[in-house]
């Protein structure tokens, strides 16, 4: 006879029972990301409350990127959600509870003046995870070994092309013409991956910091890596879940620089410009495999924004005219 794994909501269980969790606690299980982590927010009958990050198997706390990264991250002084307790054979990790109120939501009651200080806030903290990455860099952390190459690169934007263009947008390219597409995005890749690499977050955008105790907080940094130093910030300024107005992204990008001592603004913009295509094309492809695999519509209202992004680099860069023209036949948007 087989036995079945226990479900994520029995290991909830048998991890409240191993803790002594007092009686009458209250489990709500917050909307799903777009991986295969569950969070769940146990309430006591005090109203004190506690995060629990559920993977779907048993994990290796000695391995497990999130605890890794989260020991750097917080070794730098950045702010990040405190492990309180990790159960490997659960596959559970107690977090402390930083409340609901991402930056995204922060925003939307935020008058304009305060908006630059939120956002200064977040650029100040891209800075130091670059200045303070050089420093700690040691095989002791994940990310040090990681990188955004031109095989990760293609990677992404492979999965743009099945995920967004064929899957979402129901196109047909020829091998011919897939061939062609993938051709045109190469140097993309290329150019990027060429760049001095320092590391990043790798999805830092306003879902991705909470405002606790009048603070930004990083979380979700598991997956980060060497690469680009425009990466994190094209993230957060050309956000795809907000729109940024474009005197508040250049106040940022002059910000960014000042920080961290960086000269000739003009070719810090042009690759700001070519990272944001790679990013861009990415988010279409993650939007694209939400709708398609996971069923969820969760992302739809952001395409048109993802796609107003790159139309604007597409009209300030020539460059990009034959790949435009490529992807314009399948997403009429970009035409």
């Amino acid at each position: 006879m087989t036995h079945q794994p226990p479900t994520s909501g029995e290991r909830v269980a048998r991890y409240l029972e191993r803790t002594g969790a007092p009686p009458g606690v209250q489990l709500h299980e917050l909307p799903g990301d777009a991986s295969t982590r569950r969070y769940v927010r146990v309430t006591a009958p005090s109203g004190h409350s506690q995060m629990l990050l559920v993977h779907p198997e048993p994990i290796d706390a000695d391995s497990l990127p999130f605890l890794n990264v989260a020991r750097l991250l917080d070794r730098m002084g950045v702010r990040v959600p405190r492990v309180i307790r990790c159960e490997a054979d659960l596959g559970i990790v107690e977090l402390q509870d930083l409340g609901d109120l991402t930056l995204q939501q922060c925003l939307v009651t935020t008058p304009a003046h305060e908006r630059a200080d939120r956002y200064l806030e977040a650029v100040e903290i891209i800075a130091t995870i670059q200045h303070r990455g050089r420093e700690l860099s040691s095989e002791e952390y994940v990310p040090f070994g990681l990188a955004f190459d031109v095989d990760k690169l293609m990677s992404e934007l492979d999965f743009f092309v099945d995920h967004f263009l064929i899957a979402a947008r129901g196109a047909s390219p020829s091998p011919d013409q897939r061939s062609e597409l993938r051709h045109a995005l190469l140097p993309l890749a290329s150019m990027l991956a060429a760049e001095p690499r320092v590391l990043c977050h790798r999805d830092y955008h306003s879902r991705n910091l909470m405002v606790h105790d009048d603070h930004l907080y990083v979380i979700d940094f598991q997956d980060a890596r060497l690469g680009p130093d425009t990466y994190d910030l094209v993230s957060l300024l050309r956000d795809s879940y907000v729109d940024n107005p474009s005197v508040l992204i250049e106040q940022m990008i002059d910000e960014y620089l000042r920080l961290t001592r960086r000269g000739d603004y003009a070719d810090f913009r042009r690759r700001f410009d070519l990272m944001s295509v790679q990013r861009h094309l990415k988010a279409l492809g993650t939007f694209g495999y939400q709708s398609t695999e996971a069923g969820t519509s969760r992302y739809e209202d952001d395409i048109p924004r993802t796609l107003r992004y790159l139309t604007s680099v597409f009209d300030r860069h020539a460059q990009f005219d034959r790949l435009r023209a490529l992807l314009s036949s399948y997403v009429s948007e970009l035409a």
